[in-house]
């Protein structure tokens, strides 16, 4: 054989064992990867090759499946979709999934390891797919969607003894089946919901933040009684109407000029929302107090997993004295989500003690066996015993004589705070509407509410908590507590 040739060959022969080298290592080392990944179709077509497990309330599936004659075999059906979105999230077989659907795919698609049990294993038999369990309370749930209506809002409710989430919703909402397969009809519905101006898959209840307004002086209010400011919410204030704020010609005013707001007592300020109190508080208390107060309710902490992830609720820290006037009376740039201010209420509803909110209480294989169980944890005392007592006193008085009236439900004891926030350049926008409570029943059942209304169809003159959120947490304590 001549050079030329015997070159060409040991090349070849080189060409055909790095070949066999690089197959090798595909099959062996990189397997798992490759099986792993989602771009792999074998993925899709497992997941989908027979009916999921399902997310339950309260024993009832909010999920289930159905048969789609293709080769990604069942996808995902939803009997109560745009009722339950905010809760379940979504999983399409084009658009993949998130929340609930997301978080525990594996577990609903069966292919947990977890799941399979050894006789699987000796046959080769898929495991059936384990079930998520949540806190949700269906009639509860249905209360908050339902008296949300066709208004832009979201309504969360908590058991403050254990933090359970027993209602979360959002509205304007979605059906996740419309676009669960991969049809033209699914990619239509899919594409109505991105062009939709009023952003029904936004979730309003977790990941969106808006100025607390009125809300957040149950938060000025603890930090007073909290660093001695005040010891009692009947002693007087040293408060001016109208307040002038510090280095400023600018007076901040109450809504109602008539209300007893000059020197009131914190009871009498959170009964008529004295904007003027809760202004000069803050700035006597120093932001620093308040945002050390206001952390311990759950402020400027980062994100928090329930586990579906709800945005970070801020209270800011760096301003000047007319600034910390402003955010004293949750404006200024407070930000908070609707589960920050309940977890605020259910804090003072329960003696001061702040649960961590969670949503899914367990996780089962497909014999019931429990895989993971997520038992009641303590975020962190958030005032004192006395210190919630107090507020939550003062709370009652705002429900039975003040601007929260709407929110008196007959057998129940019930404390709130209206809340009018500002919104968009030189208040240019609708205002946003809150209401937070609690109820507490004869056999001392609690629940804490927070609502918050950013765009119905009321005259912007007509705006309020007590107008328009009141009435939406009435329902929803009544539906958990009233039955």
């Amino acid at each position: 054989m001549n050079r030329p040739l015997r070159h060409i060959a040991v090349f070849s022969l080189l060409l055909v064992l790095a070949v066999l080298v690089r197959a090798t290592w595909v099959q062996a080392a990189e397997a798992g990867s490759l099986d792993d990944n989602p771009h792999n179709p074998r993925q899709a077509i497992a997941a989908h090759s027979r009916p999921f497990g399902d997310i339950l309330a309260g024993g009832t599936p909010l999920t289930g499946s159905k048969e789609t004659g293709g080769d990604l075999k069942y996808q995902r059906t939803y009997p109560d979709g745009a009722l339950y979105a905010p809760v379940t999230g979504y999983s399409s077989q084009t658009y993949g999934s998130n929340q609930l659907e997301s978080l525990f795919h594996s577990v609903l698609t069966g292919q947990d390891s977890r799941l399979r049990t050894p006789e699987d294993t000796l046959t080769g038999r898929q495991p059936a797919p384990g079930n998520v369990i949540t806190t949700i309370d269906p009639a509860v749930q249905k209360a908050a969607y339902e008296g949300l209506g066709d208004k832009t809002g979201a309504a969360v409710a908590l058991d403050p003894a254990t933090g359970a989430v027993l209602a979360l919703a959002s509205t304007p909402s979605y059906d996740p089946g419309g676009f669960a397969g991969r049809g033209s009809a699914d990619q239509k519905a899919w594409d109505a919901l991105q062009q939709d101006e009023r952003q029904p898959m936004l979730n309003r209840a977790l990941r969106q933040t808006y100025p607390p307004g009125s809300v957040f002086k149950l938060v000025v209010a603890a930090a007073a009684l909290e660093n001695g400011l005040y010891s009692s919410v009947d002693q007087a204030t040293d408060s001016p109407d109208p307040y002038l704020m510090p280095g400023t010609t600018t007076y901040l005013k109450n809504e109602n000029p008539s209300a007893p707001c000059a020197n009131a007592s914190i009871r009498t300020a959170l009964q008529y929302s004295c904007n003027n109190v809760f202004g000069h508080m803050a700035v006597q208390l120093g932001q620093q107090k308040i945002a050390e107060q206001a952390g311990k309710f759950g402020f400027n902490n980062g994100s928090l997993d329930i586990p579906v992830r709800a945005a970070k609720s801020v209270y800011p820290t760096d301003m000047n004295a007319s600034q910390t006037a402003l955010s004293g009376i949750g404006q200024y740039n407070d930000q908070a989500t609707p589960l920050q201010m309940a977890m605020v209420v259910s804090a003072l509803a329960d003696d001061g003690k702040l649960m961590t909110p969670r949503m899914v209480d367990k996780v089962t294989d497909g014999s019931s066996g429990v895989l993971d169980s997520y038992a009641p944890k303590e975020y962190g005392r958030a005032v004192s015993a006395g210190t919630a007592e107090q507020l939550r006193s003062a709370m009652q008085t705002v429900v039975e004589q003040g601007t929260g009236s709407n929110a008196r439900v007959d057998g129940l004891t019930v404390g709130g705070k209206t809340g009018t926030a500002q919104h968009g350049v030189d208040n240019s926008g609708t205002p946003y509407a809150w209401f937070v409570s609690y109820a507490t029943d004869s056999h001392g059942k609690q629940i804490a509410v927070a609502v918050v209304i950013a765009d119905s169809d009321a005259a912007r003159a007509e705006v309020s908590g007590n107008g328009l959120a009141a009435p939406v947490a009435k329902a929803v304590m009544k539906a958990a507590l009233g039955r």
